[in-house]
């Protein structure tokens, strides 16, 4: 299927590895312009070049990276500067640390909203209306399968999240953005085979004596699909909500988990 998205502009945040990458890499793959955002120059550079030297990126495709801690005002700076009209945006920050709600201070607090709630409005804020203007715009927000099953080592990205969600189901209904062919979605990916449920089992094994393999194992067998995802078929999943054919999907909580999630809403 041709997503009809060749020519559109992308932002892509966290895109030096993981599901951010994948995302990256379905865009690229659709002949979309894609500017990647993380905060590690080397893995970013080095990602770029990867998605440079792909034989499925379509020669007119354009791939650019800037270094930068977008949760931060002047990381955000950095990126606009380069440039400020985008087709399409994709917000990705690293979750918070796993642990015991009774660790957390006030400043553990904030971290987590600054990255994964205020930044990714801070986002659809300077984007959106241009893309109403334009009569098309598409924002996929990562956010996390635990917004909808709450994990419990995981309550900073819990509440972060779970903020974001709320916010997105009100202003993705605004006719003003939704008539005009913006939509805003958020994908929730469960389990992925990234670094970020490394640190996960890694905190859960230490938890429970266990080894991080046998946790693994574990998470696997209480799949349906009996495995891990993977960030190409994630990347996928973000690239159709990102396509011209997603125009009549907006508001929505997208969860992509392997069929992990036993509810029927």
């Amino acid at each position: 299927m041709d997503l009809g998205i060749a020519g559109r502009w992308a932002l892509v945040g966290g895109a030096s590895k993981g599901l951010g990458f994948g995302c990256a890499q379905a865009l690229v793959r659709e002949g979309v312009h894609v500017l990647m955002v993380a905060r590690g120059a080397e893995a970013l550079k080095a990602a770029a070049d990867t998605l440079l030297a792909d034989p499925l990126r379509p020669a007119a495709a354009t791939v650019q990276w800037v270094a930068a801690d977008i949760t931060t005002v002047a990381g955000r700076e950095a990126v606009f500067a380069l440039r400020r009209d985008f087709d399409i945006v994709v917000t990705n920050a690293g979750g918070p640390p796993p642990g015991d709600f009774r660790d957390w201070d006030r400043d553990a607090w904030i971290k987590a909203l600054d990255a994964n709630m205020l930044t990714p409005i801070e986002l659809i804020k300077a984007t959106v209306d241009g893309m109403a203007e334009r009569g098309f715009g598409r924002i996929v927000n990562i956010t996390s399968g635990a917004v909808k099953a709450p994990i419990d080592i995981l309550g900073l990205s819990n509440g972060a999240r779970s903020g974001l969600t709320g916010f997105v189901a009100g202003v993705a209904r605004q006719s003003r953005l939704a008539g005009r062919n913006v939509t805003i979605n958020n994908l929730l990916p469960g389990k992925f085979d990234t670094d970020r449920i490394a640190v996960t089992n890694a905190a859960a094994a230490q938890r429970t004596g266990k080894s991080v393999e046998e946790i693994r194992k574990t998470q696997e067998a209480q799949i349906p699909a009996q495995r891990l995802g993977t960030p190409a078929e994630f990347g996928a999943a973000c690239a159709f909500l990102c396509s011209a054919h997603a125009g009549y999907i907006t508001g929505q909580n997208v969860l992509t988990d392997g069929g992990a999630f036993p509810g029927t809403f």
